[in-house]
């Protein structure tokens, strides 16, 4: 059976949107990559109000069978903190209204499913997601590549045992750990253990 899963990458001022089909033998295809954004200086009920009609339309026009989002998660600045948080908060909540179930995935989380590195750069996760999708090259721009890069993710590795992903996708009921599983959890681990630090 194949699994559809929206990737979104949240911002204010872009937000990436993908969807993705997922195969049982791993096989991905992109079916829809896009950004919804609105240029700095927007209000900020305008911006919000932008990014819900957009997840509003995509959701209604993809119909997947879970949503996979990137967890808040940055020590750069509150305000980009705040303003991912607000972004998030729409996307989760359209996703509530239909019954979707939600996962949330750090970037490190993302990279190691992806790319094997938990440390890779937005070049490293752009080749990768246009090799596993059978691309010539990565959805542009790099915001729309990371939302496809979350989806992957999510279908491939899904809330492990003992991960923080789920926020309403039921995790797997498994009791002994892969080695994927196992470096899922330590890289989510090591963003908690930054997190903390600052």
């Amino acid at each position: 059976m194949t699994l559809r899963v929206v990737g979104v990458d949240p911002g204010l001022t872009r937000c990436g949107l993908a969807v993705v089909d997922v195969e049982p033998n791993r096989k991905v295809s992109l079916i829809d990559a896009s950004v919804a954004g609105t240029p700095p200086g927007t209000p900020l009920d305008r911006r919000l109000l932008t990014i819900s009609e957009a997840i509003d339309a995509w959701l209604d026009l993809h119909q997947p069978d879970v949503l996979a989002i990137e967890r808040v998660f940055s020590a750069v600045s509150v305000t980009t903190v705040i303003g991912t948080a607000q972004a998030s908060g729409v996307v989760i909540t359209a996703a509530a209204k239909r019954n979707i179930p939600v996962a949330l995935h750090t970037p490190t989380e993302v990279k190691a499913a992806v790319t094997g590195n938990g440390q890779s750069n937005k070049h490293a996760v752009g080749k990768m997601v246009a090799k596993i999708c059978r691309l010539d090259s990565p959805p542009k721009p790099a915001d729309a590549a990371d939302a496809v890069a979350l989806a992957i993710a999510h279908a491939w590795r899904g809330a492990a045992v003992g991960s923080n992903a789920a926020a309403s996708a039921g995790k797997v009921g498994s009791t002994q750990l892969t080695s994927a599983q196992q470096a899922w959890i330590a890289a989510e681990a090591s963003a908690k253990r930054r997190g903390t630090r600052r």
